[in-house]
């Protein structure tokens, strides 16, 4: 899943890429991608493309006051297109779920992998009239967000560390990958209670959250969009890496798994050299 640093890469190089130029045409190949349907996606035909943000891992397109929001979810993408193909896009065929193109002949498609469709398109003149943005916490890496603001979020917080850090509506834009990162580098037990922390741990996990992002969003930094999600793995020192040394001591990474993810972590670094237990529903043995 794209998380923060990928986003804030997306939103660069689309602002490079976009601004300036009109939008022709918006095709959804996959009509179950549109989540709203006033304004139609068409309304976004004809408007010169004037800035990208980013909201979360949600990514905004603005073209003269209206908004092209889209959330790439668990297996969606963008795919920047110099030339896109000649010929409409036929539903039902590979994953494309719809694209964009631009009066200059280039563009970028959307696409989505595997069954689960989650891939969400949302057209606004007001993001924050969008249900996933308007839940969103702060955002991590912007100049307001400082050790004082983020132990207030934790103040009270009773769920285990990896829980708060990968709820959107706590901090935006962490999602599972970077949150064993960041416990990693913060030397946590991910089912280490929130609450629990001393003002030192917090101040150790703060710095992991932004030190962890901001070289991630270095990293990625000035790549085409085809290019991010290899630069993602490379980076990554736990998540993924179940059976490998740790990079910091050479324990080797353990994993956890649930229903439908898993996390990663080293015992030697995060838990005191004591393996979590592997099942579902897992706790931490005393």
């Amino acid at each position: 899943m794209p998380e923060l640093p990928e986003v804030e890469a997306l939103k660069d190089f689309l602002a490079d890429h976009l601004v300036g130029r009109e939008v022709v045409r918006v095709l959804p190949v996959a009509i179950s991608v549109l989540k709203t349907y006033d304004p139609p996606v068409t309304a976004f035909e004809g408007r010169e493309v004037t800035a990208v943000h980013r909201h979360g891992k949600f990514l905004d397109i603005e073209a003269e006051g209206l908004h092209f929001v889209t959330h790439l979810a668990r297996a969606g993408w963008l795919q920047w297109k110099d030339t896109l193909p000649d010929g409409p896009a036929r539903p039902g065929k590979g994953p494309l779920a719809l694209r964009v193109a631009l009066e200059t002949g280039e563009g970028f498609d959307l696409t989505e992998a595997g069954t689960q469709k989650r891939l969400a398109v949302y057209v606004a003149w007001d993001p924050a009239e969008i249900p996933g943005v308007a839940r969103l916490g702060p955002d991590p890496l912007a100049d307001d967000f400082d050790e004082v603001r983020f132990a207030k979020l934790l103040q009270g917080e009773r769920r285990r560390l990896k829980g708060a850090l990968r709820d959107q509506s706590l901090i935006a834009g962490v999602g599972n990958a970077y949150s064993d990162e960041i416990l990693h580098a913060a030397k946590m037990s991910p089912f280490k209670l929130a609450s629990s922390l001393t003002p030192e741990e917090t101040r150790r996990l703060y710095e992991a959250l932004r030190s962890t992002l901001t070289e991630a969003v270095e990293r990625s930094h000035g790549l085409a969009a085809g290019r991010l999600k290899a630069e993602k793995k490379s980076g990554l020192r736990v998540h993924g890496r179940t059976g490998e040394p740790c990079p910091v001591c050479g324990d080797t990474i353990r994993e956890v798994s649930f229903s439908d993810s898993a996390l990663q972590y080293c015992p030697t670094c995060q838990t005191g050299g004591k393996p979590l237990a592997d099942r579902r529903l897992s706790r931490l043995l005393k």
